[in-house]
C-alpha cells in the first residue's frame, strides 16, 4: 500500500500585506512526498509438503523496496505479523497467529503448536509442529508497518491417501454434516478438490459421487464407461456442483495421512464375530482398526495381506499392494468384502496400537 503525505502550508487569512508588494496574493505551498520505500512480503516457496505428525516451516520474509535485504523495517513503526488460514469462502479467514513486538497470540487448534522462526530481523516464517490433517490448506502471511502492508500466500500439502466411503446403510446416504462425521470416525477428514484431483491423476477411478470439503459433489473417472457419465466422455473429475448440505445425500471422499502407531492383522486361532474381534484387539493392547488406517497402511507403508478382516465401522476389507491371483489379480487396492452380519459371520481382524 503506497501512501502519500500531503503537507499544506497556507498563510493566515487577514495577515498584513507584504511590505514590498501590497497586491501579492496569499501564498499556498503544497509538498507531496512518498512515504519511503514500499514494503514487500515474499514467500520463497509457494508450496510446502509434509505429513500428519510432522513439523513444517511456512516461509515468509519482508523487505523494503530499493533497500538492503537485511533491513527489516523503517524503525518508525512496530512490525505486526499476522498469519491466517484461507477458506473456500474467500471473504472469511481463520486466525492462526499474531505477533507484534514481544506480544504473541495463537488461536484455536493452533494454540501451543505455532511460533515464528525469526532467524533474522525480517523473518516472519511460521513454524507448525505436530501437524494435523485439518492443517492442510492455504495460509496468508501479512506484515503491517504503520500504514504499509503486504501479503504472501503459502500452500501446505500433506502426503496421504484419498478414499471413497459409504456407510452400512449403502450408497448415497450421507448429507454433508454426516459425511464430515463419517470421515472423522474413520481417522480422516473430508478430502479437498485438489486432493481428489491429485488422486485421480494417480489413478483413482470411482463411479459414485461424493461430498468434498468445499461442499461440492464430485467423482473421479479414469476409464470412461456408460454408467459413469458415458463411454465417449473424456477422463476427469466429474462435478455435480454444490447441493443442499442438509437435504442432499451422497457418499464422501475422505483423506488421511501417516499415523503414529502400528497397524497389523491379528494372528488368532479362530475366526471371529465382530464383537469378538473388538475384544481380541483390546486383549492384545490395541483397538480395532479404522478404515482410514487400513488405507494409510496400504498406500503409505505398502501393507499387503490377503486375509479379510473386521474394521471398526463393521466393514470387512483387506489391503493388497502386490496384485496376484485370488487376492486382487488386476490392481493394488484395499478390497471391500462388505458389511456382513456382525453376530453370525466370522472373519479375522485388523488392529491398531497408537504410540504415545
Amino acid at each position: 500500500m503506497k501512501t502519500l503525505l500531503f503537507l499544506v502550508l497556507i498563510s493566515a487569512c487577514g495577515a498584513e500585506p507584504h511590505p514590498g508588494n501590497s497586491s501579492l496574493e496569499h501564498e499556498r505551498i503544497v509538498h507531496i512526498q512518498e512515504n519511503g520505500p514500499r514494503l514487500l512480503v515474499v514467500a520463497e516457496q509457494a508450496k510446502i509438503f509434509s505429513h500428519r505428525g510432522g513439523n513444517v516451516t511456512l516461509p515468509c520474509k519482508f523487505y523494503h523496496e530499493h533497500s538492503s535485504s537485511a533491513t527489516a523495517g523503517s524503525g518508525t513503526h512496530k512490525i505486526r505479523v499476522k498469519w491466517t488460514k484461507l477458506t473456500y469462502d474467500y471473504l472469511k479467514e481463520v486466525d492462526v497467529f499474531v505477533a507484534m513486538g514481544h506480544h504473541r497470540k495463537s488461536y484455536g487448534g493452533y494454540q501451543g503448536r505455532v511460533s515464528l522462526r525469526e532467524s533474522s530481523e525480517n523473518d516472519a516464517s511460521l513454524v507448525i509442529t505436530n501437524i494435523r490433517l485439518e492443517d492442510y490448506g492455504r495460509y496468508k502471511c501479512e506484515v503491517i508497518e504503520g500504514l504499509e502492508d503486504d501479503t504472501a500466500v503459502v500452500t501446505l500439502n500433506l502426503e496421504g491417501v484419498v478414499f471413497p466411503y459409504s456407510p452400512r446403510l449403502g450408497r448415497y446416504n450421507l448429507n454433508f454434516h454426516e459425511a464430515q462425521r463419517a470421515c472423522a470416525e474413520q481417522d480422516s477428514v473430508m478430502a479437498s478438490f485438489d486432493q481428489l484431483y491429485d488422486a485421480w491423476r494417480s489413478g483413482l477411478d470411482w463411479c459414485n459421487a461424493g461430498w468434498l470439503s468445499d461442499g461440492s459433489v464430485q467423482y473421479p473417472i479414469t476409464k470412461p464407461r456408460e454408467p459413469c457419465g458415458g463411454r465417449n466422455t473424456v477422463p476427469g473429475v466429474r462435478n455435480y456442483g454444490f447441493w443442499d448440505k442438509d437435504k442432499s445425500r451422497y457418499d464422501v471422499f475422505c483423506f488421511t495421512s501417516n499415523f503414529n502407531g502400528r497397524f497389523y492383522y491379528l494372528i488368532h486361532p479362530t475366526k471371529l464375530t465382530y464383537d469378538e474381534a473388538v475384544q481380541a484387539c483390546l486383549k492384545d493392547g490395541s483397538q480395532i482398526a479404522k478404515v482410514g488406517q487400513i488405507f494409510a497402511a496400504w498406500k503409505l507403508l505398502g501393507y499387503d495381506r490377503c486375509d479379510a478382516g473386521w474394521l471398526a465401522d463393521g466393514s470387512v476389507r483387506y489391503p493388497i499392494s502386490r496384485p496376484r491371483k485370488r487376492c486382487s489379480p488386476s490392481e493394488a487396492a484395499v478390497r471391500f468384502v462388505g458389511f456382513p452380519d456382525k453376530k453370525h459371520k466370522l472373519y479375522g481382524v485388523y488392529c491398531f496400537r497408537a504410540y504415545n
